[in-house]
């Protein structure tokens, strides 16, 4: 597939100096940042990566193992080589962001300069509950109203929920099915956001990603439950890009 199907440039600016790759949760798609892409500061380019299955890929079938995806998206982000990138992910973003940064590393391409994982247990640490993507519909929907995230009255939309959950049952087993060792490393520092009241990534789940690079690593928490990232985006967007300086 060609590169603009896979990244949704949200915000560019002729002099940015990085560019911020961001990879949505679960069923979500490249238009949750697209406020974010509106208080970053200058210097930094914000993109997302849209995946089929949603927003304007909705037609097209979602994927159903994490690999493909992986190698789909690490070949469709060999096309910006020309300036420095990082990633973020929230959820199940961040094994996706994690994973590529690994397979940019096995073929030793433009990797990127900081890995930004939100709201996601370290990737050696199995899921904290029953996998739900093997739910019948009304738990299911029940489960996804429990968590946040998606909208109540879209939840209750029949008719657009029978196109969204193909995607969501898809999205939520790549990340259920997801346990790897320590052994997994990426050679870039990570900044590893969390929830103080996360039931799915606790402190000590997020702790666990200093164990998976061999360069620096960073831990915040902040007021709020799992989508604390974008109910207090505030301070997350401030603590990016801190983190996104360059160094001394």
């Amino acid at each position: 597939m060609a590169p603009g199907q896979w990244v949704v440039p949200l915000r560019r600016t002729p002099d940015a100096r990085v560019r911020l790759f961001c990879f949505p949760h679960a069923g979500a798609g490249a238009s949750a940042f697209r406020a974010w892409s509106r208080t970053l500061p200058a210097g930094v380019d914000v993109l997302a990566v849209q995946a089929p299955g949603r927003e304007a890929r909705l037609a097209e079938a979602p994927f159903q193992h994490l690999p493909p995806l992986v190698a789909e998206v690490a070949g469709a982000l060999g096309a910006y080589r020309d300036r420095p990138m990082a990633f973020f992910g929230h959820s199940l973003g961040a094994i996706v962001a994690f994973e590529v940064t690994r397979e940019l590393q096995r073929r030793r391409r433009n990797r990127p300069i900081r890995l930004f994982v939100s709201g996601c247990r370290a990737p050696h640490r199995p899921p904290r509950s029953s996998p739900l993507h093997r739910l019948p519909d009304a738990e299911f929907l029940l489960e996804l109203g429990r968590m946040g995230g998606t909208p109540h009255e879209i939840l209750g939309e029949d008719e657009l929920m029978a196109l969204l959950l193909p995607v969501l049952r898809a999205d939520f087993r790549l990340s259920e099915s997801y346990l790897t060792s320590t052994t997994a490393r990426v050679a870039c520092p990570i900044s590893a956001f969390g929830g103080r009241d996360d039931p799915e990534a606790t402190a000590e789940d997020m702790a666990g990603w200093a164990l998976h690079t061999t360069a620096g690593f960073r831990f915040r928490l902040f007021p709020g439950d799992h989508f604390f990232i974008f109910d207090g985006a505030v301070g997350v967007v401030d603590a990016l890009a801190s983190d996104l300086q360059p160094g001394p």
